[in-house]
């Protein structure tokens, strides 16, 4: 077996934050300080849920975008502009459709001033050791998914850079495709086949870290920060059905279903991984973070949870085909509702779950009604601005002007439409879209 040996330190992260001013003067905080380091001779995952700066942080690491404060240090140097070691695998494939497979490989030689000769040379070499020989007079239309990526992947490769970043490169892929591809790449990284010294990889399929990482970094979100760092110690090629596998997934999921747990409590599986946590405790937000997903998918989980004998959520999301992206706001919708608990990654109901599965629609709204009027600070402040007007109507811009001083103009929209839908639901308000106003229904006919 063939294993890399991380050495020297590439690129390094020192209290690196970034921030967006909105147009009213307020900040709007994306990542708070970063304290990260990226050697040589290792795979590191970016692992968390959406909004967690993930794609962000990947490219102040290229130098795309600045970090608003702190340093990114190439080679004990700060960073100024495009980061000259990092080359990018997107996920869209990001190919030229009137450019062939050798035209499209060669352009990131081409920007960096190499001859016409040894650039064909290498972009010839790159196709061939990726799996596309033949194809190089093809254009993408003419390709499948699988084989676009791999000509982003020989795009990136060709340049030969230090650290390879790739943002989640096998999202846009059917399973079977990305798994085939995901363990080519593995098998071209371990047997030094590319040129690549250290590769990043933005990822929200758990597995997929645990399957390819040296080193997983785990982040929380609004603003984004580090939660953990779990130093993967089982040997590749990995095998998903040994207890380590299934102990190191569980430990990931259980860090990701529990945003409020101190990384220091969690347990790291004995001689798989250890975890580091960040000194800095995560700050309170004034308003929770609503996942946005709707009480007809909520109820439908306690639905499946009500008769099973097991109930890991790992296993569950396995079962249901759903990355963590899909099931993990779900389960967060669920909890603020308090409709279940988290136990050692298992799913378990608590009594007004229980009750909710139990009762008939007329019954389940009214229970929404009150764990969300208990729990759910923006839903509670809505209805009493509707309570206070004297024509118990208020304007969606109102709600949105206080939610943009605490999150982006796009998220603030999106937790609005969540608060809207969970109400609506459970006919605490109603919602004239046209108009772009919250009313009390009942209160409004009387007028």
């Amino acid at each position: 077996m063939i294993l890399k040996t991380a050495t020297e330190c590439l690129i390094t992260l020192k209290g690196v934050s970034k921030a967006y001013q909105q147009p009213n003067g307020q900040k709007i905080s994306i990542l708070e300080p970063i304290n990260l380091e990226l050697r040589s001779g290792e795979i590191v995952a970016l692992l968390g849920p959406s909004g967690s700066g993930k794609s962000t942080l990947m490219r102040m690491i290229a130098g795309l975008i600045p970090p608003s404060n702190g340093q990114v240090l190439y080679h004990n140097r700060p960073l100024v502009g495009l980061n000259p070691g990092v080359a990018i695998v997107f996920q869209n494939f990001a190919l030229y459709p009137w450019l062939t497979v050798l035209e499209n490989v060669e352009l990131g030689l081409k920007a960096k001033g190499e001859m016409p000769e040894p650039r064909l040379q290498k972009a010839l070499k790159m196709i061939d050791i990726i799996g596309l020989d033949g194809f190089e007079n093809a254009y993408p239309k003419e390709l499948s998914g699988g084989m676009r990526q791999r000509v982003g992947f020989a795009r990136a490769l060709a340049v030969e850079p230090e650290l390879l970043c790739m943002d989640e490169p096998f999202s846009a892929l059917d399973v079977l495709t990305a798994e085939n591809l995901r363990f080519e790449l593995l098998d071209l990284w371990l047997e030094k086949k590319i040129p690549t010294q250290a590769v990043l990889i933005v990822t929200h399929g758990i597995e997929e870290a645990v399957i390819l990482a040296d080193r997983i970094v785990v982040l929380g979100r609004n603003p984004g920060r580090i939660r953990a760092e779990l130093t993967v110690t089982l040997p590749h090629y990995r095998d998903r059905k040994t207890a380590e596998f299934q102990a190191l997934v569980d430990q990931v999921y259980k860090i990701l279903t529990n945003p409020e747990l101190s990384c220091e409590t969690v347990a790291a599986p004995a001689a798989s991984a250890t975890t580091v946590s960040q000194p800095e405790p995560a700050p309170s937000a004034k308003y929770q973070s609503l996942p946005q997903v709707r009480t007809g998918a909520i109820a439908g989980l306690l639905e499946l949870l009500e008769d099973r004998k097991e109930k890991d959520l790992y296993r569950l999301g396995q079962e249901l085909m759903l990355e963590v992206d899909d099931i993990l706001p779900i389960v967060e919708g669920a909890k603020l509702m308090e409709f279940l608990v988290i136990q050692e990654g298992d799913l378990l109901l608590t009594p007004v779950g229980i009750q909710f599965i139990a009762g008939g629609i007329d019954q389940r709204k009214q229970i929404v009604r009150t764990q969300i009027l208990s729990n759910i600070r923006l839903v509670q402040q809505i209805s009493r601005m509707l309570q206070a007007k004297r024509n118990h109507r208020i304007s969606e811009e109102l709600i949105l002007d206080i939610l943009e001083a605490h999150f982006s103009p796009q998220e603030a929209m999106r937790q609005l439409k969540t608060a809207i839908d969970w109400g609506r639901y459970a006919e605490l308000y109603s919602y004239d879209e046209p108009g772009g106003e919250i009313f009390l229904e009942s209160e409004d006919k009387d007028e």
